[in-house]
């Protein structure tokens, strides 16, 4: 159960590991609900027909985990994991998943070259805050789609189980000025075809696109069309426009597989290098 013994500083500490362990019989025994196809062999049929709502569009629920590519050759020995994603997942490091790289701006490119050689110290999932939508959704840790007519959630076991809310009844995007600026920004969402299209504005600066620390800025729009191919298979395609950071818009995938028997477990993210307590006199809440 290798998301049971997760810990935000990576601290190889026996007592934590023996600790998270006792967590593994907290979570949901294991459990296929009714309506999810199987074959002879009673596994998951993965290529079963995509499932639709009433409406007629393309049901994208369900517990989601990342894998790779099924049309990238066979992985070199000694990477993956969990999911067959990689230890960055294929959409975790932009700079080099993007065609090409990521056109950075040249302040951009020496940023990025900062945070490499800090060893990525200062991104947000080191210190519990907010990942960010990219770094979310190519985590290795799965996420969960609940879909109504009016609007979508997307549930992330990763960074303290992160909750996006994603708006179908044809609102428009907010206007910059009209709203104050989110980690995830504000999203609004609408079908073409059989492609679920999430349209994203309103983030704060100095965010994270992934593990290398490829900037995103309060001028970013990060755009992801959701297709399921099959039963058991989810792709996302997710461009990227920021003109402040990039030189032109650009565009990577990302492959899910649907889990039949699992649902997510809770994750408390606990940033236990709380120096900035040390010394606090403030008083104690009454």
């Amino acid at each position: 159960m290798e998301r049971n013994v997760r810990s935000v500083a990576k601290l190889a500490v026996a007592s934590l590991v023996v600790a998270a362990s006792t967590t593994v019989m907290a979570q949901w025994p294991k459990y296929t609900p009714t309506g999810v196809p199987v074959g002879a062999d009673g596994k998951l049929d993965a290529n079963a027909a995509v499932p639709r709502t009433s409406d007629g569009k393309p049901d994208l629920s369900g517990v989601w985990e990342i894998t790779r590519d099924p049309n990238a050759p066979p992985p070199t020995a000694g990477r993956g994991g969990r999911g067959g994603g990689g230890g960055g997942s294929p959409f975790g490091n932009i700079g080099n998943s993007a065609q090409g790289g990521a056109p950075y701006q040249p302040w951009a490119a020496d940023l990025v070259k900062k945070r490499m050689s800090d060893n990525s110290k200062d991104n947000p999932d080191a210190h519990c805050l907010p990942m960010g939508i990219a770094q979310l959704n190519a985590h290795l840790y799965p996420r969960k789609i609940i879909q109504t007519p009016k609007e979508v959630l997307l549930i992330y076991e990763a960074s303290g189980t992160t909750v996006r809310e994603v708006f179908l009844d044809g609102r428009p995007l907010p206007k910059k000025e009209d709203v104050e600026p989110w980690y995830n920004g504000y999203s609004v969402g609408h079908w073409e075809g059989d492609t679920l299209v999430i349209e994203t504005t309103g983030f704060m600066d100095d965010g994270w696109l992934d593990v290398r620390g490829s900037p995103l800025t309060s001028a970013g729009k990060i755009t992801e069309r959701f297709r399921r191919t099959k039963f058991g298979s989810l792709e996302l395609e997710e461009t990227i426009d920021d003109p402040k950071a990039y030189t032109q818009p650009f565009t990577a995938k990302v492959f899910y597989r649907f889990s039949a028997d699992t649902q997510l477990i809770e994750f408390v993210c606990l940033d236990k290098d709380a120096n900035h307590y040390v010394g606090n006199t403030a008083p104690a809440p009454k």
